[in-house]
């Protein structure tokens, strides 16, 4: 089963029983890099290789 299958199964669900659809594939793709980038640019900045 793709990505498209799988939405159209979870929004059917959600109509079944009243809930919100859930968002389309890839629309907050760009929001969770983000958030990995300042997770990561965040540990690094705690744990920086010591200076020689």
């Amino acid at each position: 089963m793709d990505i498209i299958q799988q939405h159209m199964l979870d929004s059917c669900r959600a109509a079944q029983h009243g809930e919100v659809p859930p968002p389309l594939p890839g629309t907050r793709d760009r929001d969770v890099l983000r958030a990995v980038r300042r997770r990561i640019r965040a540990w690094t900045s705690v744990h920086l290789p010591p200076l020689l």
